[in-house]
């Protein structure tokens, strides 16, 4: 709905109301979820999942309509990509996927943050000219947090797999993560 909003009839003010809405809600699920201690592994994949399919679809218009730069999607998708494949390296040598981290939980607040700024900023308001710096603030500490997240989950696994293959040697097994998905306490 989000993009057709803002890539059909180019309805900013509905496509900001969906954005904040969106915004809200996948932190109210969080929140539910620990407070009530309610969890599931499909959960577990599908939030991230969701959370990486709003970023990516809400930057492509946002390149789209000339909201952001092309460059600021490819640093975000790169990461992606990078983290992807990770992931593959890591399903593949029989481990499930990672925690998420504290320093991805915050790239993502300050991305669903920046997301409504951004498109506020858009024009020649008054409220776009006080907007636009709290906008990109917002963007510039998501972006750089989202790939310091991807930069940490890589090394992790990084570790996890030459722990695997020092452990197959007999050498530092007490680096391996069991193959339940569980990692060693650091």
């Amino acid at each position: 709905m989000f993009v057709y909003l803002l890539l059909g009839p180019e309805e900013d003010g509905w496509a900001i109301a969906i954005l904040m809405v969106a915004g809200v809600t996948d932190w109210a699920d969080g929140k539910l979820a620990r407070l009530l201690n309610q969890s599931s592994r499909l959960g577990a994949l599908l939030d991230p999942a969701a959370d990486r399919l709003y970023i990516i679809a809400t930057l492509i218009a946002f390149v789209i309509r000339d909201v952001v730069p092309i460059w600021v999607v490819a640093i975000i998708l790169g990461r992606d990509v990078l983290v992807g494949v990770s992931l593959l390296v890591l399903r593949r040598c029989g481990y499930e996927a990672l925690q998420v981290n504290y320093v991805g939980k915050a790239a993502t607040f300050n991305l669903l943050y920046a997301f409504p700024l951004l498109l506020l900023a858009v024009g020649t308001s008054g409220v776009a000219d006080v907007v636009a710096p709290v906008a990109y603030a917002f963007t510039a500490w998501g972006g750089a947090l989202y790939v310091l997240s991807g930069i940490v989950y890589v090394r992790q696994v990084a570790d996890i797999v030459r722990g695997t293959s020092a452990a197959t040697d007999g050498e530092h097994a007490d680096l391996v993560a069991d193959r339940t998905g569980s990692l060693p306490a650091s």
